[in-house]
């Protein structure tokens, strides 16, 4: 979402005749988009702060701040970094052209952070042949680790009409692949004239109205709003791509509980089991959180028994990290850091293993990919991706970029499928 804002804001500034620098040291204004969801995120952008801080003192250039960071904190940052020119809170990053205009009128450093409605802006393409369309936005869960309602508000849904009209000119412009975003994509609702439309109506309409688009992905999904009708309309359009990432967060039942997940260890079990009886060959990954307050070592071995029962493609894991401004910021953090950190490298360790143990019964299959890039690692090879997100690199030159092509998986480089074109 932050990548498909970020774009949008681009856009809206070359509309205006402001255009990138070849160089961050050249630059007129530095606009950082802030990130909230993770203590570490903060701390790169406090690092990024320190650093243009440091630039100001030697040559003139605004510094904009806008995102999640800018609305957690308001008007503490301009308090503590009297250097940053401008903040833009979550709802506020259409005022980007005007804020900049006014500062340049010689008025003083501005803050705009109150509101709360969301205007959704034209999809960002990542490149020529793939884009982010954004369908919904805020999440209502309150899950009691998450800072996200706090920053991004209520849900709000994207009307249909608008979506369904920006696939078209998606479809007309050499897109390949649109990824439908939102915090809780799934739990999309959009009424009309009395009618309500859910993911799955969307998904579906998108789908029969596409002729160019290849695949279309979307991210993230919760698992209380992942519904039999949803696996169904993945089952059934070959253009939906067979991967789903849906975080279970953890296995054990007193910590979702604690986390106010919304589900239990076994409803997400049904579920799995549900996608797996109805698309046999479908990548599913999730995120997990350790050490949460309250986990216990038992707590803990039933993660890892859920990753062994269910064996993801892939997991996202991180420790936790009080955030301020959630409900469990007031939980005793009884989990000590050290126990975090040990924790955590066991379950990477044992998700690793699962991983590796899939990715080599795939091993030999035909498959299509698209192409994304020249490898870092050989510039004779490029860099493409599966259906089910999996990387994979081939010979070939920068002619293939954008184009899908037919290959056959050979061998493994780490976690990467080496390849030859089938």
């Amino acid at each position: 979402m932050n990548k498909a804002e970020s774009g949008a804001l681009e856009i809206l500034l070359q509309q205006n005749n402001i255009y990138p620098a070849s160089k961050a040291i050249e630059a007129d204004m530095v606009i950082l988009n802030t990130c909230s969801v993770r203590k570490t995120a903060e701390n790169r952008i406090w690092g990024r702060i320190g650093y243009y801080k440091q630039e100001k003192t030697k040559r003139m250039f605004l510094l904009i701040l806008v995102g999640c960071m800018v609305q957690r904190l308001k008007d503490q940052l301009q308090q503590r970094i009297p250097e940053i020119d401008i903040v833009l809170g979550t709802f506020q990053k259409q005022e980007l052209i005007s804020a900049i205009r006014a500062i340049r009128s010689k008025e003083k450093n501005i803050c705009l952070t109150s509101g709360n409605d969301y205007q959704f802006s034209k999809s960002y393409n990542i490149n020529d042949f793939k884009s982010f369309v954004p369908i919904m936005h805020g999440c209502n869960n309150f899950c009691s680790y998450c800072i996200v309602p706090y920053v991004r508000g209520k849900e709000v849904s994207r009307p249909a009409e608008e979506i369904l009209s920006e696939i078209a000119c998606l479809d007309t412009s050499g897109i390949k692949e649109v990824t439908l975003l939102g915090q809780n994509v799934n739990s999309y609702c959009h009424i009309r004239n009395g009618t309500s439309m859910y993911f799955p109506d969307i998904l579906s309409q998108i789908a029969d109205a596409i002729r160019n688009i290849q695949w279309i992905r979307f991210l993230t999904s919760h698992p209380k709003d992942f519904s039999p009708e949803l696996i169904e309309h993945i089952k059934m359009h070959t253009q939906i791509c067979k991967h789903i990432h849906l975080p279970v967060q953890h296995g054990s039942n007193k910590i979702l509980s604690r986390m106010e997940r919304k589900y239990t260890r076994e409803k997400y079990l049904t579920i799995i089991e549900y996608i797996k009886n109805a698309i046999s060959d479908i990548s599913i990954t999730t995120d997990i959180l350790i050490g949460f307050p309250g986990e216990e070592e038992k707590d803990f071995q039933m993660t890892c028994d859920l990753l062994k029962t269910i064996e993801f493609n892939d997991a996202f894991t991180y420790y936790y990290n009080p955030r301020e401004g959630t409900k469990a910021f007031t939980f005793e953090d009884t989990v000590p850091h050290s126990l975090k950190i040990e924790r955590l490298n066991r379950i990477i360790e044992l998700q690793q293993g699962i991983s590796h143990h899939k990715r080599r019964k795939r091993l030999g299959k035909k498959v299509t990919v698209l192409v994304e890039n020249i490898s870092k690692q050989q510039s004779h090879e490029v860099l493409a991706r599966t259906e089910h997100n999996d990387m994979v690199v081939f010979p070939g030159g920068r002619e293939l970029i954008g184009t899908f092509v037919n290959v056959e998986l050979v061998s493994l480089r780490g976690s990467t499928f080496k390849a030859s074109i089938s």
